[in-house]
């Protein structure tokens, strides 16, 4: 299989200083797509993937082929490539100015209209289309299904299926943090050396007119200063009339969304990759916290703690809690506990679990259909479930049931799993499972499907992290309740969609 040039991308603040490394031939003429399509098709559904990254990362090269083997080859894959870091997400005043705000969820949106004016000659159907993404995938999906305030209905797909949708805060245009950032920008490339910038151009003009290795030194420099576990260049809230005009969290609590069915997921510990790994005291989870969320005000940041209380201690012996009984994710999880697990608890939950759920609930109420899962095979960090609906990093029989979820979506606009499949095929167990009739979600009965299996075996993975494997694992799919998962974690995502105004998501 051939691809187009990958897009050039950006860095990820880790505290490292270490950038992500442009592939050989990646470039910014990177907007291509790929179609994989079964030999013959005639009027088949279409999967349409955007990559995740951060925004910054990532690229358009998957393979569709172990999704499309457990489906029976029913339906088309495309997958597309978006601008990114500043290329694509460059925003403030003079870029709404003088060119395109969010301009890589633009190119998105270009790739959908392709779609739809040209699937057909591979045999697709263009009133049959999903849009599918993981991390700043599924954020892309997720305001996709937000554009332009949720005003063009079906006009360009059906279905979504947003896994661990990413959201940072996301700033208006002209707010001091994306201002910054421009400004940060703009004099990294040379174009901001004197109190008025360069004074021979604009600001906007020089950027324009920049090299490309100078441009992408600047994105990656300015990202690599940002808070650990961010990304400087991501979606902003545009004026009136444009792309992004609403935070999602107030947004969806309207259900003002385009399609008709959303799968939306979590990890169970999708935080954890993204803050320090050296804090062991309340006083550094404090700091931490303050960073991330520089516009807390004291009773903020105490209502924040008191909803995420903990009882275990920094060298706690660590285990995967079941969810629904026992320890909670606030204590404790298979890769960290005490502050440690703390703050990787908050930034998941408002960073990808609780967009999970108001997207659920936004399509449900908006006379469509919601329905929800968490994948918490451990460790259950971000990322993790992948390798299931793309590959075969799990027992087949998992593997089978999470591709087959995402393909009923697809072909038949419902996430639906065989009990047998569900319970697992190697076992002959046929007693019914409840993913076989998958609960719909909504804010008046928040039920959801946990994806797990049974561990066997652990092994260390090369990040240190304790890894669920072996061929014996048994699939464990049920059906529990997410407003009370974890200790609670449905009035945890109420409390930060309550805080809109501090913490703009």
């Amino acid at each position: 299989m051939s691809y187009g040039p990958t897009c050039v991308v950006n860095s990820l603040a880790l505290g490292t200083g270490d950038a992500f490394t442009n592939e050989t031939g990646a470039s910014e003429d990177c907007l291509f797509l790929n179609v994989q399509a079964p030999s013959n098709a005639t009027g088949l559904p279409v999967f349409v993937w955007i990559h995740g990254g951060g925004y910054g990362a990532g690229n358009g090269r998957v393979d569709f082929s172990p999704l499309l083997k457990t489906n029976d080859n029913e339906f088309i894959g495309v997958a597309i490539q978006y601008r990114l870091g500043a290329f694509g997400f460059l925003a403030g005043d003079e870029v709404n100015r003088f060119g395109s705000l969010n301009a890589g969820l633009q190119d998105q949106q270009l790739a959908l209209y392709w779609v739809q004016q040209y699937i057909h000659l591979f045999g697709g159907d263009p009133s049959r289309v999903t849009i599918g993404g993981e991390s700043a995938g599924g954020g892309s999906v997720m305001l996709q299904s937000m554009a332009y305030g949720g005003s063009r209905g079906t006009e360009l797909f059906n279905n979504v299926f947003a896994s661990s949708p990413y959201l940072p805060q996301q700033y208006d245009y002209r707010d001091f943090v994306p201002e910054q950032a421009y400004s940060a920008f703009a004099q990294a490339a040379g174009c901001l050396t004197g109190p008025y910038g360069n004074t021979n151009q604009s600001v906007f003009a020089c950027l324009q007119a920049g090299d490309s290795a100078t441009l992408i030194n600047a994105s990656a420099s300015v990202s690599e200063e940002g808070v650990y576990g961010t990304w400087a260049f991501v979606p902003v809230t545009g004026p009136a009339g444009s792309f992004v005009q609403e935070l999602p969290s107030q947004q969806l609590l309207q259900a003002k969304i385009n399609g008709k069915v959303i799968l939306s997921g979590n990890n169970a510990n999708e935080g954890y990759p993204f803050v320090p790994k050296n804090v062991t005291t309340e006083d550094e989870a404090i700091a931490y916290l303050k960073l991330l969320f520089p516009f807390f005000s004291e009773d903020n940041l105490n209502t924040v703690l008191a909803a995420y209380k903990y009882d275990t201690g920094p060298n706690a012996t660590l285990y995967a809690t079941a969810g629904d009984s026992g320890d909670t994710a606030n204590d404790i999880s298979s890769v960290a506990s005490g502050p440690q697990q703390q703050i990787a608890q908050i930034y998941s939950e408002t960073t990808f679990v609780c967009p999970s759920y108001w997207l659920a609930e936004a399509f449900t109420a908006s006379g469509g259909a919601g329905y929800k899962y968490q994948f918490s095979i451990p460790p259950a960090t971000h990322g993790g479930d992948v390798a299931a609906y793309f590959g075969n990093g799990y027992t087949s029989d998992f593997s089978q049931a999470f591709q087959t979820a995402l393909g009923t979506l697809i072909i038949d606009n419902k996430p639906s799993i065989p009990s047998q499949v569900a319970n697992g095929l190697s076992t002959s167990n046929t007693s019914f499972n409840p993913a076989s009739d998958w609960p719909v979600f909504s804010m008046q009965s928040e039920l959801m499907i946990n994806l797990n299996t049974t561990c066997t075996d652990f092994v260390t993975s090369a990040a240190g992290v304790p890894t669920c494997q072996g061929a014996d694992n048994l699939n464990e799919i049920r059906e529990v309740d997410a407003y009370s998962w974890e200790g609670g974690r449905g009035a945890r995502c109420e409390l930060w969609r309550s805080l809109y105004q501090v913490v703009p998501e």
